[in-house]
């Protein structure tokens, strides 16, 4: 039967269906220049998290952790910027940019620690705590950053707890293992928000020490976010830039990574010659890759940009108190 008979047969019988155009798959380095071609259209800038998929990472103008993203995108000059990370990243870089499109990939491209502090309970458990200093790890979403006093990322987060006033007490919220870290390089006595991250709570201090074994040569190289038995295995401890700096400054050749295995591309092509091995989780996995920051795919990136959405929107006073919050980090932070 032609396709003009089929046609007509559809259309005489409406219980046949007529199958429905699929869209064309465009092959990777087709999908690369129109994505390139759109940034130079919308006058944009991409910014990636370091625990994007390689690609991304690759095509990015900009690739960093949460404070260098801040920075990047609070600095840059184009009328759109395009956040490959999670939720609340993109939120960040709307607050610091209003007047800006922000477009994410992946509006359900969330984060369980944002996700494990709803911002109904942290009010009423602020309530408890009435003359506490509120410090809020920058993984948490918008509104709770408004109920803040200052924000903080994994890169910051001792050097801001540091500078607040000796005599007032202080919540740190939402990851108890990264406030448990900092109260031990601080001194300072922390009334800790009980969230966790997914992927760093999942390292397996057993499966790291058996690592070791096998790689007598090994460095261990963990974020604050792991658990404390982790921690208490590595040489090294620090935000996602500390560890790739650390890596590439260290004379050492095989390095044991706890973190989202998304790092592994840059230390790769920071010390191409070492060895690194991502830390193996609990789930029996050989490595850690965060779900929600595996939902961005070169795809989504250029249909978002294509389409000009998802984007990213704030409440005006939210977006007001929280960006008191996040001025406040910038201005006790040293670059």
């Amino acid at each position: 039967m032609s396709i003009r008979d089929a046609t007509m047969s559809s259309l005489a019988n409406p219980l046949i269906e007529t199958p429905e155009p699929q869209e064309q798959v465009l092959a990777p380095r087709e999908l690369e220049r129109r994505i390139r071609h759109l940034k130079e259209s919308l006058d944009a800038v991409i910014l990636a998290h370091y625990y994007q998929e390689d690609d991304i990472q690759d095509l990015a103008d900009f690739v960093g952790d949460s404070l260098e993203l801040s920075r990047k995108g609070a600095a840059a000059k184009a009328k759109t910027i395009v956040f490959c990370g999670v939720h609340f990243m993109g939120e960040t870089v709307k607050i610091l940019s209003p007047d800006k499109l922000v477009l994410v990939p992946d509006l359900d491209a969330g984060c369980s620690l944002a996700d494990r502090c709803p911002p109904e309970a942290f009010a009423r458990w602020l309530g408890e705590y009435p003359d506490h200093t509120v410090v809020t790890y920058i993984n948490s979403s918008a509104t709770v950053k408004a109920m803040s006093d200052v924000i903080c990322t994994s890169s910051n987060a001792v050097q801001i707890v540091n500078r607040l006033p000796k005599d007032r007490p202080i919540i740190f919220a939402p990851d108890r293992h990264l406030a448990r870290w900092v109260s031990k390089q601080t001194g300072r006595g922390l009334v800790a928000w009980p969230g966790f991250c997914i992927v760093h709570e999942q390292f397996s201090h057993r499966r790291i020490v058996q690592l070791r074994v096998r790689h007598p040569d090994a460095q261990v190289v963990a974020h604050p976010e792991c658990e404390e038995a982790v921690l208490a295995q590595a040489d090294f401890i620090g935000s996602t830039s500390a560890l790739l700096k650390f890596v590439t400054e260290s004379a050492g050749r095989v390095f044991i990574v706890a973190t989202e295995a998304g790092i592994l591309h840059a230390m790769h092509r920071r010390r191409p010659e070492a060895h690194f091995i991502a830390a193996p989780p609990n789930s029996g996995c050989d490595c850690a890759l965060c779900p929600y920051m595996r939902l961005n795919t070169m795809e989504k990136l250029y249909e978002c940009m294509r389409d000009q959405r998802p984007t990213v929107t704030i409440d005006a006073d939210i977006a007001r108190r929280a960006r008191r919050a996040i001025d406040r980090m910038m201005e006790m932070s040293v670059p």
